[in-house]
């Protein structure tokens, strides 16, 4: 049989696709592979419902006609851009190939990303970035400057409006970095993803300091000291999970809720073992995960940035099939003092769910914020002024528990009922107070201390009575700035419960461009 025009057509788009398919050709897939790293087909693969991925703009090539480039375009430009399904949820997607120029963006490639990008705000879904880049190509001079400013553009203009993920799989360095920055949430893989401004050969030349890239920009430096990366991954499989996990408490945009999930945990539960779990020694710590986890369904806790100011805790729940972010003080770090990092990690969280319809619970436990001249001259005014403008200006369902401490200006800042909170809780042990009962006695009383025969024996007598007047939710309770005083064990049910009567919550900020957040 003859062959067909047809047939020759089909030839020609087969070629072409597996032309595409190869990126950089097999040589470079393959020294991928011995570097550890996935292609980036391989990891949309990961990524999305088996089958659900298509690409766009596969047959793009550069525009560079100098430095030899013209007579060397691979189909793709070094990006495969596309959509696919998560959970049988529309999302859309670009994977930088490090096989094709190592992943450099030229105007062409910036160019698809930001189509993606544009696609997914128009249609209302999340968008995931998987970085593997060596930077701007050279070769194509301001035109690849200009490709990462339109992508900031689209990064800042989507800001709000759909789920941004950034997984940094190999090299992001330079102004590639401020892709990341803005989107919602960063993923790094260990050992082979980087993030930095100036690599350590430029500090090296500059500064003549010695630093490897694990150390300068590594997973665990971005997850541990700087706060850059809300998760670090063992491998790309691992990353690529973390993603398809935390997108399952997210809303594909915010004009939408977050997706129900069906729980065989009874809305009734009690959490028996929460009746015991706080110390009555108010100075002995404890792990608030617990509390969290005992009011979850199925008592899971997805939680966000973990090893970062681990005197806060910021994470997922569902409570009833329902996604509800929680912002905890952890009296297990710290005491579970407030100090800058602890503020910015919190606020910024506050500010995501906000956005995107997230209920929020808070957690209390906290004796004020962290003093000291370091946290002073490093702007703690400033930065725990972002905490508090967080909660004020969120209009989400907010629903607070003090479960011991609640001292201070941290009271108020902590999603307290003067901040919009909905509803107010305390547990028995509650203390609400402007400082602890010591502290309070050695300001007040300081002359009666000063004069007693026995100012030992007299200042216990005196904290007893400040304890007993002042250091408990009942006072608070009478003026109203707490709803109801309940049982730690009725935790789970009282939380559904009040998120279900907010469910339909209306409230609303005067109308301006935009507030001047303490940045």
């Amino acid at each position: 049989m003859s062959e067909t025009s047809h047939d020759v057509l089909r030839r020609e788009l087969e070629q072409r696709e597996e032309n595409a398919r190869l990126g950089g050709g097999e040589a470079r897939i393959e020294r991928q592979h011995a570097s550890g790293k996935l292609t980036a087909r391989e990891r949309l693969d990961l990524l999305f419902d088996p089958g659900s991925f298509c690409e766009m703009d596969a047959f793009v090539t550069h525009r560079c006609s100098d430095f030899g480039l013209d007579q060397n375009k691979p189909l793709g430009d070094g990006v495969v851009t596309g959509y696919g399904r998560i959970d049988g949820r529309v999302v859309f997607a670009y994977a930088q190939d490090f096989t094709v120029f190592g992943g450099s963006l030229s105007g062409a490639h910036a160019q698809k990303i930001c189509k993606v990008m544009d696609r997914a705000i128009e249609v209302g879904a999340p968008v995931i970035g998987l970085a593997d880049s060596g930077g701007a190509r050279i070769q194509e001079g301001v035109d690849s400057l200009a490709g990462y400013a339109d992508i900031f553009l689209r990064n800042t203009l989507a800001s709000g409006v759909v789920p941004q993920i950034t997984v940094v799989l190999g090299p992001c360095a330079g102004g590639a970095v401020y892709s990341p920055a803005i989107t919602d949430f960063i993923v790094m893989v260990k050992n082979t993803g980087h993030m930095f401004i100036t690599g350590p050969d430029v500090i090296k030349t500059v500064l003549h300091e010695e630093v490897s890239k694990e150390e300068l920009g590594g997973a665990d430096a971005h997850a541990v000291t700087s706060g850059v990366a809300h998760f670090a991954a063992t491998d790309e499989a691992h990353a690529l999970r973390m993603v398809r996990e935390l997108t399952a408490y997210l809303p594909s945009n915010n004009a939408e809720d977050a997706p129900v999930v069906a729980s065989n945990d009874p809305a009734g539960r009690l959490c028996d073992e929460l009746r015991d779990l706080i110390p009555t020694n108010a100075n002995m710590p404890y792990d608030i995960r617990a509390i969290i986890k005992a009011a979850a369904d199925e008592r899971f806790f997805f939680e966000v940035a973990e090893r970062y100011a681990g005197n806060i805790v910021v994470g997922f729940i569902r409570l009833n099939g329902r996604s509800v972010g929680v912002v905890a003080n952890q009296p297990a770090v710290l005491a579970g003092c407030l100090d800058i990092d602890a503020s910015i990690k919190a606020a910024r969280f506050v500010r995501f769910c906000d956005a995107f319809n997230i209920p929020l619970l808070t957690l209390v436990d906290v004796p004020g914020f962290l003093p000291g001249k370091d946290q002073e001259h490093g702007g703690i005014i400033r930065h725990g002024a972002k905490l508090l403008y967080a909660y004020a200006e969120a209009t989400v369902p907010k629903v607070t528990v003090i479960t011991r401490k609640a001292y201070g200006g941290a009271y108020d800042v902590m999603a307290s009922k003067h901040l919009r909170a909905d509803f107010n809780f305390a547990f028995p042990s509650a203390e609400i107070a402007v400082m602890g009962p010591d502290g309070a006695v050695n300001i007040i009383f300081r002359r009666e201390l000063a004069a007693a025969e026995n100012p030992a024996q007299r200042k216990e007598e005196l904290v007893a009575d400040y304890r007993a007047r002042f250091a408990n939710p009942y006072k608070a309770a009478e003026l109203g700035y707490i709803d109801a005083v309940i049982r730690p064990e009725d935790l789970r049910k009282r939380l559904i419960d009040t998120f279900a009567v907010l469910g339909n919550k209306r409230q609303s900020l005067p109308p301006k461009k935009h507030g001047n957040i303490p940045l």
